[in-house]
């Protein structure tokens, strides 16, 4: 059995012969580890730039150059230390094996991001509705979406949450339409209320009027009428033309009334959305 100071000087012989191929493995790790953040940082910085280019492909790439540049830096540093190239991937193909058996759900997340990008239901910048999440959409990654809530909190979710659940997308149509109700008794001048309330809504240049606002009688409560009022706006000006059409027009309404009487305005349900009584969040 070899005694301490041959172990010893056995190591020092060993790694005097091979201190330049091991200084030249490390040197490659770092430099492939520091590349790979670059490689990041450079396609995050450069891509939005580059015309034609969809600005939601940006971080999926990013990330995915990263892993790429790590990788390749670590077979070429195994490498330079004289480990056969054949052995090397055999140990990653089967550690790939191993670790796709044990992260099912990492590798799905992957699938469902890039799906997430190719098909576009959400897209950086859009405020979205999906599985118990909500917010604005400020990066597609490769295992998880980011999103801000409209209170500015951070939201992480796997990708594969939002993928697998119905989406509500709040910013992807041209417009949106405005429904008000308005509960009045029974005793007003329906066609008197009707024409109020048009004559705002026709004197407001966020409606459109390609699609004419409409008032009719939603429903009757006891004694007492619902009327809906709508109103097709631009998406942008949904709330601020919500909010001053509903006001303004209450007011109008209030005004045809007598004594103590006055209208109840709520908004009114929106049967396309998955959660009842979900309304567009305040983004400003």
């Amino acid at each position: 059995m070899p005694t301490s100071p041959e172990l010893y000087a056995g190591a020092v012989d060993w790694l005097t012969r091979n201190i330049v191929p091991i200084a030249g493995a490390i040197l490659i790790l770092f430099a492939g580890l520091y590349l790979s953040r670059l490689a990041q940082r450079m396609i995050n910085r450069l891509l939005p730039r580059a015309t034609g280019i969809d600005r939601n492909f940006g971080p999926l790439l990013a990330q995915s150059a990263r892993y790429a540049v790590a990788v390749f830096a670590v077979v070429t540093a195994l490498g330079f230390l004289g480990v056969p190239s054949g052995s090397i991937f055999a140990v990653l193909g089967a550690a790939g094996l191993a670790i796709a058996l044990a992260l099912q759900s990492t590798l799905a997340n992957i699938a469902a991001g890039i799906m997430l990008v190719w098909l576009r239901p959400i897209a950086i910048g859009e405020y979205v509705v999906g599985d118990g999440v909500a917010g604005v959409v400020i990066e597609i990654g490769l295992f998880g979406t980011r999103l801000r809530s409209t209170s500015g909190l951070y939201i992480f979710t796997p990708n594969q949450k939002l993928w697998n659940s119905a989406i509500t997308n709040h910013s992807r149509e041209r417009r949106r339409r405005i429904d008000v109700n308005f509960t009045v008794p029974d005793s007003i001048n329906v066609a008197r209320a009707r024409e109020a309330v048009l004559k705002i809504a026709r004197a407001d240049p966020r409606v459109e009027q390609d699609l004419a606002p409409t008032l009719h009688v939603e429903s009757f409560v006891g004694d007492k009428l619902v009327l809906q009022m709508r109103a097709w706006v631009q998406t942008p000006d949904y709330l601020p033309a919500l909010r001053e059409l509903t006001e303004q027009s209450k007011a109008a309404i209030n005004r045809m009334l007598s004594g103590n009487a006055h209208a109840e305005v709520e908004l009114a349900v929106d049967p396309h959305t998955p959660t009842p009584g979900e309304k567009t969040p305040d983004l400003t």
